[in-house]
């Protein structure tokens, strides 16, 4: 009995280099130039912008790059942001450095609410202004209270016995769920507590562990970073954080071109676009060459401290020999870098 030919498969058929399938398999060994040139054939055009976008879709998780295209993908973003927004365009890729782990510490006994590590964080970061606004610092405002027994007659409903004490009308102590969005026309307000958040920047990050491409990684000096042209925008990493220290572009963000500050880090402040996540990677641009956070620089009591933890003489370290010192929900075992005490 002779073998018939299988359904839909006629013996002329294109080998599998030539078939869709082979083009899949093969397009992984393009490089980024090859990758150009069909940019510019499937645009039908020589316009750098066009070009440059479709290379991007095209680009590969950045960790797993060699140098030349890392390189080859600086360059092509500094053309382009330095086309848009109409100046000099620096994408910076300095790595981690070896010996330093980073750490910082805040003093909420001094933070008195103004909030301008948030709005510091903004204008150094790139941040969508406006409708889009976007903030990775959020400073929660907090009652001060306590038990007090004047009121332990007081309650409610009076006539069928206290089932609600008085002392549930009235702060009677800090939690840690305050008030997000406040205004007051000065600050520090009486009776206030302030408390700022942002990424803890964890030593076991559940954020990395969600991912489901690993965009969003721990570098070896302890930043958790995002890789934003890899990002899909799932969102899991902003369900799996336990400290609302990620922030969503749903929309296209608005960075104004005067704002824009052209000193950029490719792991930290370049400009995001829409669908992806973004956080904290404390100033990435400026710590890896040796200077503070901009939220660190520009407080105005010196509350908050930052410096390399496996360094006995940093400030940070200091702190936790000689101060009283914990960690936000220290019980999830998320093991934070990112201290708070008091004096």
């Amino acid at each position: 009995m002779t073998d018939q030919p299988k359904p839909n498969a006629p013996e002329d058929a294109a080998p599998d280099s030539m078939s869709r399938r082979g083009f899949v398999k093969d397009a992984g060994t393009l490089s980024a130039t090859s990758l150009l040139g069909t940019a510019a054939l499937m645009t039908n055009s020589d316009e750098a912008e066009a070009n440059g976008n479709w290379a991007e879709w095209f680009q590969g998780n950045y960790r797993l790059m060699t140098q030349e295209e890392k390189d080859e993908a600086i360059a092509r973003l500094e053309r382009r942001y330095t086309n848009e927004y109409g100046k000099k365009v620096t994408v910076d890729s300095t790595p981690a450095e070896k010996g330093v782990l980073f750490g910082y510490a805040l003093n909420i006994q001094k933070c008195i609410g103004c909030r301008r590590c948030a709005k510091a964080c903004v204008e150094e970061n790139n941040q969508s202004r406006g409708d889009q606004e976007i903030e990775w610092i959020r400073v929660l405002k907090m009652e001060k209270g306590e038990f007090n027994s004047v009121k332990m007659g007081d309650g409610y409903p009076e006539s069928y016995g206290i089932q609600v004490g008085g002392n549930a009308y009235s702060a009677s102590g800090v939690v840690l769920e305050g008030e997000h969005y406040y205004e007051p026309e000065k600050v520090p307000e009486e009776d206030a507590f302030y408390m700022p958040i942002a990424c803890m920047q964890c030593e076991k990050p559940p954020c990395v562990k969600v991912c489901p491409v690993r965009t969003t990684y721990r570098e070896p000096d302890g930043i958790v970073v995002v890789d934003y042209n890899w990002c899909i925008g799932c969102r899991m990493c902003i369900g799996a954080c336990p400290y609302w220290a990620r922030r969503f572009n749903w929309g296209e963000p608005n960075l104004p071109k005067e704002e824009m500050n052209p000193k950029t880090h490719y792991l930290g402040n370049r400009p995001r676009m829409k669908g992806v996540v973004e956080k904290c990677t404390f100033c990435v641009q400026r710590t890896r060459k040796g200077r503070y956070p901009a939220c660190v620089e520009v407080c105005p009591v010196g509350a908050r401290k930052f410096g390399n933890l496996l360094d006995p003489e940093s400030e940070v370290r200091r702190v936790l020999a000689d101060k009283r010192v914990f960690r936000l929900k220290a019980e999830l075992n998320t093991y934070p870098k990112f201290f708070y005490y008091m004096d």
